[in-house]
């Protein structure tokens, strides 16, 4: 069996359509048609149920569609492996965090260790004042950072961590006691102006300028640092959102976490710089990260 026909035959059955699985790899219906056709021979049985709107696998497809899927992984791993000893991982990654983030993603850490013994992560502290400055001054690797990265020179790799967001409130404040807010309950609440410390469409992601219904979400006075922030909240001149894991490593007497209801989820990347081919280390690094995110069949 070639390694073609393993690629069709997979494809196949996850999209189960042959119509989109020629699309999705660039060749005939017809071709994929002759696959499924070859590994039946091979295989002795059917591999698919098809009528003329659905096509399902058989119980014996759904087991050679794991069996070589897990193949497959193997393989890949395997070139990964020899591309990586060639070019050194098993030098250390300097890997640039926020904050408690290293903390956050210690479970994707700890699995490229178990798989690559020879390599090391280096955790180095990122500043939001300047996020993407060690990166530009190669001083490190890869960065986690959140999402949107909008930089040309950037390249947004796997994404690492998924959360939720809250508001930061002054714990004697009416939202306080609230089990949940939504962006139309900020109007008339000022929020922290983070446009020092960060690009400009972070301060909009994290925080529009308008909620749903138009009204204006005011800023109020700037910081510059997480700490600032809560210091602003703390002394009730600003509320602000921020991200989930804000409520485990930044607990503060006078203020209250409250879920956000309706912001998006925020999404953690891992990103390199492109003035420079990304080295053994990203690279499974990178891989170890996608493999981890891929749902489970």
């Amino acid at each position: 069996m070639e390694l073609r026909d393993v690629e069709v035959f997979l494809a196949l059955a996850d999209e189960l359509h042959f119509g989109r699985t020629a699309e999705r790899l660039h060749i005939s219906q017809a071709r994929v048609s002759q696959v499924v056709k070859k590994l039946e021979r091979t295989t002795g049985a059917a591999l698919f149920e098809r009528t003329t709107r659905t096509v399902h696998l058989t119980p014996i497809g759904r087991r050679l569609r794991d069996d070589l899927a897990h193949a497959r992984d193997l393989f890949q791993d395997a070139l990964v492996r020899a591309n990586c000893s060639a070019q050194g991982v098993g030098g250390a990654l300097r890997l640039g965090v926020p904050g408690a983030m290293g903390h956050e993603i210690r479970p994707l850490i700890e699995e490229f260790r178990s798989r690559h013994p020879g390599g090391e992560v280096q955790l180095l502290e990122s500043r939001l004042s300047d996020p993407f400055g060690p990166l530009r001054a190669r001083q490190v690797d890869a960065q986690v950072l959140w999402l949107p990265v909008q930089e040309p020179d950037l390249i947004v790799g796997p994404v690492v961590l998924t959360e939720g967001r809250v508001l930061a409130v002054p714990t004697g404040s009416a939202m306080a006691r609230l089990d949940s807010v939504t962006w139309e309950q900020l109007d008339g609440h000022p929020v922290a102006d983070i446009g020092s410390m960060a690009p400009p469409y972070w301060g909009e992601a994290l925080a529009p300028r308008r909620t749903p219904n138009g009204r204006l979400i005011k800023r109020g006075p700037a910081a510059c640092t997480i700490q600032e922030v809560l210091a602003l909240v703390a002394d009730g001149k600003v509320i602000t959102p921020l991200h989930q894991h804000s409520t485990r490593y930044f607990s503060h007497p006078d203020i209250t976490y409250v879920p956000l209801r309706e912001a998006p989820s925020t999404q953690w990347a891992l990103v390199w710089s492109s003035t420079t081919d990304r080295s053994g280390a990203v690279r499974a690094f990178a891989r170890v990260a996608e493999e981890l995110a891929r749902p489970s069949a």
